[in-house]
């Protein structure tokens, strides 16, 4: 099968990866409250090894040369900083990047730098302190705040901070976040707030879209288009003279499915074609535990890959009208 041409409109060569699936904050929109989670013993995950010889041995050679590391919250993946070396070794490896929620990153901001790791995503919901616990459960602010620092100082560029918007939570800081971009150059990541995993605080609660912030910012600070692009789906602005920028990341109301160039490896070695779409899956290391050699693994991630158009979130629920139900939380596919 030829996987340049399985997808027509899009070269599918980012992968993200799951190092694990536990965290060490609780946040509403991830890992919502009442929720009972059965966290992937030790023996299941994907090793070190086996995960790179995954990438050198199946991705790579299909074309996958970006990498981010996602979780859970990936600083708590036991040899973090000996994984992040070996995948920016590979010669092959044109971009690695990860997520995280920064509360361990003051004290491995620099190793992970030195280790060849040079873009970083923060997870940052508020600056207010009281409503940093109400969404991350978590008293932790400050430390966060430390984590921030600490990369913005060792020279991760960029440096990018994600914002999930819940309407009457954090919607009213928007500007606050935004003016984050200002005189420092960060990249605020404005997202939408989706259905996975929190269907009652979704129901609940509702989201903001994109355009509605865009008119928010662009009314107070004005708003320009940025040349800048990433690997992702933002839509990229700016505020004039800004030293950063502010992107959009509309999945519920600015569909980007045709211009998604991605696929996710959970921590137990799951292969997801589709953050929104739970059909398709194919399991990669109940395969490569039984021995089943690199062609085999190759030829069904190239199948996955080929039907990775039809299994997207645009199309979930065509002809149907049933509202889809996703049995995993983000934390447990490493959106």
């Amino acid at each position: 099968m030829n996987t340049s041409g399985n997808i027509s409109r899009n070269t599918v060569d980012y992968l993200r990866i799951s190092l694990i699936d536990r965290c060490n904050f609780r946040c509403q929109y991830c890992m919502p409250e009442g929720a009972e989670f059965d966290y992937i013993q030790s023996q299941e995950m994907l090793t070190n090894s086996e995960l790179i010889s995954l990438l050198r041995e199946v991705f790579i050679p299909l074309g996958f040369h970006k990498f981010r590391l996602t979780g859970g919250e990936p600083l708590l993946r036991r040899g973090i900083v000996d994984l992040v070396r070996e995948i920016a070794a590979l010669p092959e490896t044109e971009d690695l990047a990860m997520t995280t929620n920064a509360y361990l990153l003051s004290d491995m901001a620099r190793s992970l730098y030195d280790a060849g790791l040079r873009r970083i995503n923060i997870s940052l919901d508020s600056l207010d302190r009281d409503v940093f616990r109400q969404i991350t459960g978590r008293d932790r602010w400050e430390r966060v705040w430390q984590g921030i620092q600490a990369a913005h100082t060792v020279g991760f560029d960029p440096l990018k901070l994600n914002v999930v918007v819940i309407p009457g939570v954090n919607d009213r800081e928007i500007l606050d976040l935004a003016a984050l971009s200002i005189d420092r150059a960060w990249h605020v990541r404005f997202i939408e707030f989706m259905p996975i995993g929190n269907t009652d605080l979704f129901e609940h609660k509702g989201w903001v879209d994109s355009a509605t912030l865009r008119q928010l910012i662009s009314d107070r600070y004005g708003l320009i288009e940025s040349n800048c692009r990433g690997n992702g789906p933002a839509d990229i602005f700016q505020i004039p003279g800004a030293k950063g920028t502010l992107g959009f990341i509309s999945q519920m109301s600015e569909c980007f499915c045709d211009r998604c160039n991605r696929v996710r490896l959970s921590a137990d070695g799951w292969l997801r074609p589709c953050l929104l779409n739970e059909s398709g899956q194919i399991d990669l290391k109940t395969s490569l535990r039984k021995g089943d050699g690199y062609e085999i693994l190759r030829g069904k991630v190239e199948e996955l890959l080929f039907l990775k158009t039809e299994i997207n979130f645009k199309d979930r629920d065509r002809g149907t009208g049933e509202q889809k139900t996703y049995h995993r939380t983000m934390s447990q596919i490493g959106g």
